[in-house]
């Protein structure tokens, strides 16, 4: 059965305003509406919002909002998809909230002529996005986890506090930490892996129930979720404890400050803003039509998506807390700038 969205869309008046927007706009403005949507309510999407504002400024876009399921679920998010297509949005950034399930309703956007791209996590091949832009996760839990163990001193017991199992990323998180502790050769143990505590209850009874039982045996932590890495902070604040080592996923500021002040080894940034800015970006491009995607980019390939772009990943630690913001700046000015030419065809 077909989305109510399709359905609506042969309705005259609403394909006439549907074809109206999608005419190529006038160099240097479009009238193009975009809509950036994660999966559901999560603290890691808040600077999409204002990414969406700056890149409607910058780039003279007519419409960039940013619209949030009111639950983490798939319904809702096809729901609103098809509610802002039918209202005229042409072009969208998605964070799927399930990586096969929302395939069915990209390709119906396509065929409408309505472009997507997947940012933050990707859709399973085959899929009617773009292209996918958002942190390389593994390689992020991976690198995190060798920090981990390099504070640890080496050698060890670690847990993992891994996200929510309806989120793509969290499975190749979980490989990547598994795959980083194995290289050690026995001298780290990977003691536990607590899944879904990316959500405000369960990261708080999980990892005080964790502490509680095990703080002893515990040399080292880290955290793949953004809730996750704020409440175990607080935790180690409140137990004045500075020998388990902590590293943590993205910049909330009472991550950082617990940096600061010694309770937390360091955090991995991500680039929620840049992936926002980014997308909205090229998404106008692609709805202004006489671009398409290259095939022959020089894409990264992952377990889910052959087109898959790096946003960015970085280590912050006490040496660069002051300066890792101007890094991420820097690495989203470079990849928007050389997008065009690096993976788009245009007339």
């Amino acid at each position: 059965m077909k989305h109510a969205f399709v359905r609506r869309l042969a309705c005259g008046t609403v394909l006439a305003g549907l074809a109206a927007a999608l005419v190529p706009a006038a160099a240097g403005a479009s009238d193009n509406k975009i809509a950036l949507i994660p999966g559901g309510p999560h603290p890691y999407f808040a600077p999409w919002e204002q990414a969406a504002a700056d890149a409607a400024k910058d780039f003279g876009i007519a419409t960039v909002d940013f619209k949030v399921p009111t639950e983490w679920k798939l319904a809702l998010q096809t729901e609103l998809l098809e509610s802002l297509a039918a209202q005229g949005y042409n072009a969208f950034g998605i964070f799927p909230a399930d990586p096969v399930g929302i395939n069915s309703t990209v390709a119906e956007l396509a065929s409408a002529g309505i472009p997507s791209a997947a940012l933050a996590g990707c859709t399973q091949d085959p899929s009617d996005v773009s292209f996918c832009l958002g942190t390389d996760v593994y390689n992020s839990a991976y690198i995190g986890t060798k920090a981990l163990i390099e504070a640890m001193g080496g050698k060890g017991n670690v847990v993992h506090l891994a996200g929510l199992l309806v989120d793509p990323n969290t499975t190749l998180r979980v490989k990547a930490v598994e795959t980083a502790v194995a290289e050690t050769n026995g001298a780290v143990t990977l003691l536990q892996t607590v899944a879904d505590t990316d959500a405000q209850e369960a990261a708080d009874q999980k990892i005080n129930a964790l502490l509680g039982a095990q703080k002893d045996e515990i040399g080292g932590m880290i955290a793949t979720g953004y809730i996750p890495s704020v409440v175990a902070s607080k935790v180690l604040r409140t137990l004045g404890d500075k020998r388990i080592q902590f590293i943590g996923i993205d910049d909330d500021p009472i991550v950082l400050e617990a940096i600061k002040d010694g309770f937390v080894a360091g955090t991995m940034a991500q680039n929620p803003y840049g992936q926002g800015y980014i997308g909205a970006y090229v998404m106008d491009i692609m709805a202004s039509g006489g671009c398409t995607i290259k095939e022959d980019a020089p894409w990264v390939e992952t377990p889910q998506t052959k087109k898959f772009i790096d946003s960015g990943t970085l280590v912050i630690n006490s040496a660069n807390l002051e300066t890792y913001k101007d890094d991420l700046k820097a690495i989203t000015t470079d990849i928007q700038g050389k997008f065009k030419d690096t993976y788009l065809t245009c007339e």
